[in-house]
């Protein structure tokens, strides 16, 4: 019964692992309201170093629809400005000296869709990732049950799997449902 335990400790960690870059890749999608996390991929040239834009500057939101980022260092406003237009993120810094501003523009309706579908493509990726554990430890389930494991721990085994795909499947559902209605909201 333990190996089937391993097994499903296994299939869960793998689903776990899909649900965490679910979650980090919906992150990402831009939703109309400002954000510190939308700046997460930003890296800047730190005296010759990719750093985090987190690590050269302090990020605040203002308001719904503008960030602030105030370097540490006047001398990397300059490099920030720059990192942040390189990233390709749709979004204008504007350096005032002190302060880089970024307006969060509204969202379009088309803009809208095409982010949602963008969500259900992430939450398929995950799924597939989930029914592909799934797979894996059914046929190890299988394989236990060659090398003698008993037929009713086995279909007690395989149910067990099932159970724990419906659940991140419907995680997933959870995650996508969410921020498709985040996105929507205008």
């Amino acid at each position: 019964m333990s190996d089937i335990n391993s097994v499903l400790g296994d299939a869960e960690s793998v689903m776990q692992k899909a649900i965490e870059r679910l979650e980090k890749e919906l992150s990402k999608i831009r939703a109309s309201k400002a954000n510190p996390s939308m700046l997460d991929s930003v890296r800047v040239d730190y005296y010759g170093s990719p750093s985090p834009i987190s690590n050269v500057a302090n990020i605040n939101t203002p308001d719904g629809r503008t960030l602030s980022v105030q370097p540490w260092e006047k001398g990397m406003i300059e490099p920030i400005c720059k990192a942040i237009t390189d990233a390709n993120l749709g979004l204008n810094p504007q350096n005032n000296g002190d302060v880089i501003i970024i307006s969060i523009p509204p969202l379009t309706e088309e803009r809208r869709k095409s982010l949602v579908k963008q969500c259900k493509s992430v939450g398929e990726d995950a799924k597939v990732s989930i029914r592909q554990a799934r797979k894996d430890a059914n046929d190890n389930i299988k394989t236990l049950q060659k090398n003698g494991l008993p037929e009713d721990m086995a279909k007690g085994g395989e149910t067990k799997s099932q159970d724990l795909t419906n659940k991140y499947v419907a995680a997933v559902d959870k995650h996508v449902g969410d921020k498709e209605k985040e996105i929507m909201t205008v």
